[in-house]
């Protein structure tokens, strides 16, 4: 084995990328693969290639928590024009336009906005990638079939007009998993009886991963520069309630053995949760399961490996 693949098969992280528009997330994926291999990549959380901004890729074990990031709310600043529609709720679909379509002031805008907020029900765009009767539905339209997409329900903690000149307008947009932003500004556009769709997407944010501090792909981009801008994995679950443990307990976790464990920062409004466990030196050791009721940590998932 080279060094180079050497290097790669240790490899374990979270790069926080900017990704330029034009490109799909799997791009970036392959893109980061070819200089990591054999270690696996994957994203957490696909940005259409309209939009741009953070996309956290994980490297080797780290892509155990995917799940982890995607859970962590999510950031945008969302451009839409009002008076538009089209088939994908974004600019890049088949467009139509709102006939003696009235201008609209930016309080009759803003008086929309608390019905979008909170926990809401949302019905994904047609082209997306939700999955109907086991195929994406975005195959699906692509095909031209009539479907039902069901509402799911996603959470918007934040929805922000940052501009307003008519027909466009500007939002920032703090919400969790499976929020559809161009589905939001289509909302805001129906709730008005003129529509809209969305022109552009900045992400700016996913959980502690800030758009200011992401890095390009560029052609000098190395397994050497990837080395270096590395997050660490605990990054990925500092939402999570973390245990320090000491040696001792690191070496039962690393042979799957449940802890005793009493601590007063753990949930006391659920009978399970999951865990951060964290060494001593600040790395992540385990994903536990806290059972309230026997006062056990049971590792679900283990990232420390003895020294052999």
């Amino acid at each position: 084995m080279n060094s180079e693949n050497a290097v790669g098969l240790k490899l374990s992280g979270l790069l926080n990328i900017h990704k330029r528009e034009g490109m799909t997330s799997r791009q970036v994926v392959d893109q980061i693969q070819k200089r990591v291999k054999p270690a696996k990549a994957g994203h957490a959380g696909t940005l259409d290639p309209l939009a741009t901004g953070v996309l956290v890729v994980c490297i080797g074990s780290a892509t155990r928590l995917i799940r982890f990031v995607q859970e962590q709310p999510k950031e945008y600043i969302g451009e839409f024009v009002l008076g538009k529609r089209s088939d994908t709720d974004d600019i890049e679909g088949n467009v139509t336009e709102t006939p003696d379509c009235s201008p609209l002031t930016r309080e009759q805008l803003e008086i929309c906005l608390p019905a979008l907020t909170g926990k809401i029900e949302q019905v994904p765009p047609q082209f997306s990638a939700v999955h109907i009767d086991g195929q994406r539905a975005y195959d699906r339209a692509r095909r031209g079939e009539t479907f039902e997409i069901q509402p799911r329900t996603v959470e918007v903690h934040e929805l922000e007009l940052l501009d307003f000149e008519f027909p466009r307008f500007q939002l920032r947009i703090v919400c969790g998993s499976g929020t559809y932003v161009r589905s939001l500004g289509r909302d805001l556009g129906e709730q008005l009886g003129v529509g809209a769709l969305m022109t552009s997407l900045v992400r700016t944010r996913i959980g502690s991963f800030h758009l200011s501090s992401a890095i390009t792909l560029d052609q000098e981009f190395s397994l050497e520069s990837i080395t270096t801008q590395l997050h660490n994995p605990a990054s990925a679950v500092a939402h999570l309630t973390q245990y320090v443990c000491n040696e001792q307990e690191l070496k039962h976790l690393s042979q799957g053995r449940k802890l005793e464990c009493h601590h007063d920062q753990f949930p006391a409004d659920s009978q399970q949760a999951e865990i951060a466990v964290i060494t001593q030196e600040g790395e992540l050791a385990a994903i536990a399961e806290w059972n309230r009721s026997l006062n056990q940590l049971s590792p679900r998932q283990v990232f420390f490996q003895p020294a052999s």
